[in-house]
C-alpha cells in the first residue's frame, strides 16, 4: 500500500469526481477528494467504510491556498502525487442575455481558474513521478451554445489542457482532457429537472477517466470527448 499511486480529485464528494475516486480507490490508489462541502466529503467517505487511502480535504478550488494546501497534506500523507483531476465546477444555466450576473463570478473562477491552479499547485510532485494531468471539460466546450456562459468556460478548459500538454509534455507529464455529453450527476440540481433523451452515468465518464489515467508509460491521451448514445450536439 505505501508504495502504490496517489491521485488528487477536485470536487470528489459526488458525481463524476466521487465515481473516479471510488473507482480508483477499489484498484488500490490512494486517493485525496477536495471539495466545498465538509459535511459531502464526511458522507462520501462513511459510504466507503472510511478506507484507509482516503484523505478528505475541504476547500475551494478556486483559491491557491486551498489548492496548495490539499497538495501539501496529500503529499505529507502519502509521499507521492501521481495524477490530478479536475473535476470541480458547476453552471448558472443560464445565458448572457438574459441571465443573472451574480453567480457568474464563481463559475468561471472555479471553472477556469481552478484547473489552473491545481496544475500549478501540483506541477512539480507530478514531475517527480511523471504522472498525469486529467481536466473534466465538456461537450460544451467544443459546441457553441445559444449564449452559454458556462459553456464558455468549458471552451476555456479545452484551451488549458492543449496549453498545458505544450508545456509539461517536456517533463514526462501526460495531459488529458475527458469532456463528457450529458451525465446524469447533482451539476443538473440547480437547473431544476434532468435534461430529455438518454444521459450518461457518472461511472461511465469515471471508467474513461481511469482508462486515461492507466495508459502506458510514454503514451499520452489527449482528449476524450464521451457522449451519450442520442445526444445530437
Amino acid at each position: 500500500m505505501t508504495d502504490s499511486p496517489v491521485a488528487l480529485v477536485t470536487g470528489g464528494g459526488s458525481g463524476i469526481g466521487a465515481a473516479v475516486a471510488r473507482r480508483l480507490l477499489d484498484e488500490g490508489w490512494r486517493v485525496t477528494v477536495t471539495g466545498r462541502g465538509e459535511r459531502r466529503l464526511r458522507d462520501f467517505a462513511a459510504s466507503l467504510g472510511d478506507p484507509e487511502g482516503l484523505l478528505t480535504v475541504t476547500g475551494s478550488a478556486a483559491e491557491y491556498d486551498d489548492v496548495r494546501d490539499a497538495v501539501e497534506r496529500t503529499l505529507k500523507a502519502y509521499g507521492r502525487l501521481d495524477t490530478v483531476v479536475a473535476n470541480a465546477g458547476f453552471a448558472t444555466h443560464d445565458t448572457v442575455a438574459e441571465g443573472d450576473p451574480a453567480g457568474w463570478t464563481e463559475m468561471v473562477l472555479t471553472n477556469v481558474l481552478g484547473p489552473a491552479l491545481l496544475i500549478r499547485a501540483s506541477v512539480d510532485a507530478l514531475k517527480e513521478t511523471r504522472g498525469r494531468i486529467v481536466l473534466v471539460g465538456s461537450v460544451a466546450g467544443f459546441v457553441n451554445g445559444p449564449g452559454n456562459l458556462y459553456g464558455a468556460t468549458k471552451w476555456a478548459v479545452t484551451g488549458l489542457a492543449e496549453n498545458t500538454r505544450r508545456q509539461v509534455t517536456e517533463f514526462g507529464i501526460g495531459v488529458t482532457l475527458v469532456a463528457p455529453g450529458r451525465v446524469e450527476t447533482p451539476f443538473w440540481d440547480s437547473y431544476g429537472s434532468l435534461p430529455p433523451g438518454h444521459l450518461l452515468t457518472a461511472d461511465q465518464i469515471a471508467d474513461s477517466v481511469v482508462w486515461a489515467i492507466r495508459q502506458p508509460e510514454g503514451v499520452d491521451v489527449n482528449t476524450v470527448v464521451v457522449r451519450p448514445i442520442g445526444q445530437p450536439v
